[in-house]
């Protein structure tokens, strides 16, 4: 049989350092960059993405950003299907697919296949959305419970878009989402893979890195980046692109819900949260090679083993 062409996975909570490790990695060896990021795929927003800019993008050319406008929704199996096509044109050119991101589902989809779920359905979220605007997502995640109760004790009581989206299955087919997952079509992946995580040993230092992130996108700008896109496009807060972090707390204090005093507290913590469900994500994978960013020699230890798994048969 014809041996299975090479991947590079490197997946990490935010604010770990992947595009720093991965920029190492693409000057020492043939690889081309595919974003796993499921906000980067939103045109015009830079500064709360963390998107490489211009000259970066020059240097180091990714895929898979910039696809959509902040209006639209970008999904699990759609992200499987571009990165598979963008994949098989860099194995056909004779490089490498470097996969980088921090969307743990998309890799999960990728990796192994995804279930058969329903579309979308735009009038039930709407329904969904009232809802929740008149008793809070909290609510609506104690409702979910009594119907999939498995799904709601994984979630956040406030994590708007994963209640919207397990309703909204829950709903249209009588059956929770774990039922849906058991019957899930493996697609292995056809590539022969090296899965590199990040995994900080010190939560606390992360966490200053996390403050010192969202720190930096308020001094570059954050607050009128989404002053801008509120402009130029017809948006709302149930949007997945309004629903990012750093966004969506930007909107709430635009729209009145959240005192300007409380943003950086209300957005660092929001990050936290979502690098904490990122690390619980990654812990629940196999076939991880996990290395400390914290380490002296992480980044050392992740270049020898890429040089291993490229030089092997």
């Amino acid at each position: 049989m014809k041996p299975l062409p090479p991947a590079i996975l490197l997946m990490g909570p935010t604010a770990s350092g992947k595009t720093a490790l991965a920029f190492e990695i693409a000057d020492r060896f043939p690889v081309e960059i595919i974003s796993v990021d499921s906000a980067q795929v939103f045109r015009d927003m830079a500064i709360g993405t963390a998107k490489p800019d211009a000259a970066t993008l020059a240097r180091y050319p990714h895929r898979l950003i910039d696809l959509i406008s902040p209006e639209q929704s970008y999904s699990a199996a759609r992200f499987r299907a571009d990165a598979l096509a963008a994949m098989a044109e860099i194995t056909a050119a004779g490089r490498v697919p470097l996969l980088v991101g921090g969307t743990m589902l998309y890799f999960k989809a990728l990796r192994e296949g995804l279930a058969d779920l329903p579309d979308a359905d735009p009038a039930m979220r709407a329904r969904i959305d009232a809802k929740a605007a008149e008793r809070g997502w909290p609510a609506l995640h104690a409702e979910l419970a009594q119907l999939d109760a498995e799904t709601a004790a994984r979630l956040a009581p406030n994590d708007a878009q994963r209640i919207q989206r397990a309703l909204e299955i829950v709903r249209a087919t009588g059956r929770p989402l774990g039922e849906h997952f058991a019957a899930q079509r493996a697609e292995p992946l056809p590539y022969r893979q090296l899965s590199l995580a990040l995994l900080p040993s010190d939560r606390a230092v992360l966490h200053e890195r996390i403050a010192q992130r969202f720190d930096d996108m308020l001094r570059d700008g954050l607050v009128a980046e989404v002053a801008m896109l509120r402009a130029k496009y017809k948006l709302n807060a149930g949007l997945p692109s309004m629903r990012c972090v750093g966004y969506r707390q930007v909107w709430d204090m635009l729209e009145g819900m959240l005192p300007p005093n409380e943003l950086r507290d209300r957005g660092i913590f929001a990050t936290r949260q979502f690098a904490k469900r990122q690390i619980t994500w990654l812990r629940a994978m196999m076939d991880l090679v996990t290395l400390d960013p914290l380490d002296s020699s992480a980044t050392e230890q992740a270049l020898k083993r890429v040089a291993e798994f490229l030089t092997a048969a």
